[in-house]
């Protein structure tokens, strides 16, 4: 058995870490426009808008109908600024998806804005529809509206706040009015303040289950390089203070509020309460909590307790890494057993640095060294083109709470290594990978919840080939049985908390399938493998298998049943393969509808085959559809 996957996106990632990032400014100097009118950007660049008096906005149409939103498409919100010469300290970062053009507005109606020229495009075309075309589009357009509901989309809405800044125990700004979706990120300056989530009623008191920076001391004529970063995720007022108690800062004014009432229980009575609140403030043992810490852009999930260390090592937090930050790392090559500090600091190991070397290695074992190190570097480039989007300014930003954003960039660097240590084991006994094959990945386009699919489904295959192969291997070179052991170990667990993130049960975790490495390739090859160089291959799989869909279809004389949807008739049976070697067949009946095995539950694999009575490794020559991943 002998294939190869290409290591497609170390090029495509090199390009997101050297991505440019573009300023436009929104209304500046009392003038309707945007400046630049026209960025010319390439895919994965970030543009950033700033705005100016009195209340403008970015939002997308198409050239055909400008100044009307696009359905799903971008757009700030509302960032209403005094000032014509001093910026919002609001902003909002979008990240440029391909080189298609893109036409924006603002959508402020009264004075029609846009009718009056304030659009801009992203890569507009020189001829056709030019910015100037769709600029005299808009003189004629009908009156400029927003999306419904008017919040923040396709971008990061971020307002900057500033803690302590001048000596002053003040936050400034202190009275926020902000949409759901925004970000609030808060700096800090000399000496030593915090942000902390109390409620209106207690002020200078932890609020349970609220958020909480921790202290942040900071040396004194700096700005420090830490940020303490919330979303405001409802429209409710949210009270915090500085927690700080030598000197009592939350009770000398320092407060502020978001979205306060303008009556009642307004900032200004919140402050008046704190001035009367018990000394000294408190604040919950542990930090960072309800929020994200970042020091010098890399986030700091704990400070095992709830002071940032002032001389912070990246290597203090579980999850910690080394270098610059992880939009400027790239994997490494193709087939290198190197391990680059960062990754196996963030994977919490490296590659074994002491191995009892046999005199060889069987044949076997080197076929399936090279399919499992295709594999780890297929998984690789899944996992960390993901975190990379997962990230703060990422286009997949805040679709998961911090902790398994952190937890998707450990799995990336646990595949590195593991990447490294099967190359380690096939340079030392001269084994060769083959030429790259050319993927497809849900990762342009596909979505974050696209990625999630793929990569629960991949980590079961890679599971379930590993496990299949593991039998010959510990016959053959016993010696490997403990890396592949720790590989799938790993990886189950990643797999139980996807399932989790499903609403499932994590019962992947304990259950692995074992699926053998025939049929995990033909599955492979049929979703992610556009082509192959023909070296690459494995004996009896010569393209992917058709896929198969399997459905619920109820219950009849107590058994439950499925209906199964494939190309092709005949005579067939459905193939369960299940956890610790289970493995049960079902005639697929008219209609396409099978019954289920009795007292399965979980994950499992389905295969559609023309023949009853299998043995696991006699599959693969039998296929008719499949495999596929089903819950049941």
């Amino acid at each position: 058995m002998h294939f190869s996957f290409r290591h497609l996106f170390s090029l495509s990632l090199l390009g997101l870490a050297q991505a440019a990032h573009h300023q436009v400014t929104v209304g500046n100097a009392g003038e309707l426009k945007f400046v630049p009118e026209v960025v010319k950007a390439r895919k994965h660049d970030t543009i950033t808008y700033t705005f100016f008096a009195k209340n403008h906005s970015v939002a997308q149409s198409s050239f055909d109908k400008p100044c009307q939103p696009l359905d799903r498409a971008i757009f700030s919100g509302f960032v209403p600024n005094d000032s014509q010469d001093v910026a919002s300290r609001t902003t909002f970062t979008i990240t440029v998806q391909d080189d298609k053009p893109v036409w924006l507005y603002c959508s402020q109606p009264t004075g029609d804005h846009c009718q009056k020229g304030m659009v801009h495009a992203i890569n507009p075309p020189e001829t056709g529809n030019t910015i100037e075309a769709y600029k005299a589009k808009a003189k004629d357009a009908p009156k400029s509206t927003s999306p419904p509901g008017s919040l923040p989309n396709l971008g990061r809405r971020e307002i900057s706040v500033d803690v302590g800044k001048g000596g002053l125990l003040k936050f400034d700004p202190n009275n926020i009015t902000e949409p759901v979706g925004t970000f609030v990120k808060f700096s800090f300056s000399p000496k030593n303040h915090s942000v902390v989530q109390s409620t209106f009623d207690k002020p200078c008191q932890f609020q349970d289950h609220g958020f909480s920076s921790g202290h942040i001391p900071t040396k004194d004529g700096t700005i420090s390089p830490a940020t303490f970063t919330i979303e405001v995720k409802d429209s409710k007022p949210i009270w915090f203070y500085c927690a700080q108690p030598n000197g009592n800062h939350c009770q000398s004014g320092m407060v502020g509020s978001i979205n306060a009432p303008a009556q009642g229980t307004t900032l200004s009575a919140f402050v008046e309460k704190a001035k009367t609140a018990p000394a000294p403030s408190t604040m919950d043992a542990s930090a960072p909590l309800g929020g994200v810490v970042l020091v010098n852009g890399q986030e700091i999930p704990s400070f095992d307790g709830n002071v940032l260390p002032s001389e912070f090592q990246f290597p203090h937090s579980p999850s910690a890494t080394t270098g610059p930050p992880a939009a400027e790392q790239t994997l490494p090559a193709w087939g290198s057993p190197s391990i680059p500090e960062y990754f196996s600091s963030k994977a919490g190991g490296h590659n074994p640095a002491h191995w009892s070397w046999p005199e060889s290695l069987s044949q076997s074992s080197a076929s399936f060294l090279q399919t499992q190190l295709q594999l780890e570097n297929l998984m690789t480039n899944l996992l960390w083109g993901a975190y990379l989007r997962l990230l703060p300014g990422g286009e997949w930003a805040g679709a998961y709470p911090p902790t398994i954003v952190e937890a998707i960039g450990t799995w990336a660097a646990q595949s590195v290594v593991a990447a490294g240590t099967t190359a380690q084991v096939m340079e030392k006994y001269s084994v060769r990978p083959f030429g790259a094959c050319k993927w497809k990945l849900p990762l342009e386009g596909g979505g974050v919840n696209g990625f999630l699919e793929a990569w629960k489904g991949l980590s079961a295959v890679g599971m379930g080939m590993v496990l299949g192969a593991s039998g010959e291997v510990a016959r053959e070179d016993p010696f490997l049985v403990p890396v592949l052991v720790g590989q799938v170990g790993a990886r189950s667990r990643a797999a139980g908390v996807v399932n989790m993130m499903r609403g499932r049960l994590a019962a992947v975790a304990p259950r692995e399938v074992g699926l053998g490495v025939g049929l995990g390739w033909g599955w492979v090859l049929g979703r992610y493998v556009e082509s192959c160089p023909g070296e690459v291959k494995v004996e009896g799989v010569e393209k992917g298998w058709e896929g198969v869909k399997v459905g619920e279809d109820g219950e009849k004389d107590g058994t439950r049943r499925v209906v199964v949807e494939y190309e092709g008739g005949g005579e067939h049976w459905v193939a369960w393969i299940g956890p610790w070697g289970e493995l049960e067949y079902t005639k697929v009946k008219e209609g396409k509808k099978a019954n289920m095995p009795k007292g399965w539950t979980g994950d499992v694999f389905v295969v559609v085959v023309d023949k009853e009575g299998l043995k696991l490794g006699e599959i693969q020559k039998h296929v008719v559809a499949g495999p596929e991943q089903v819950w049941l």
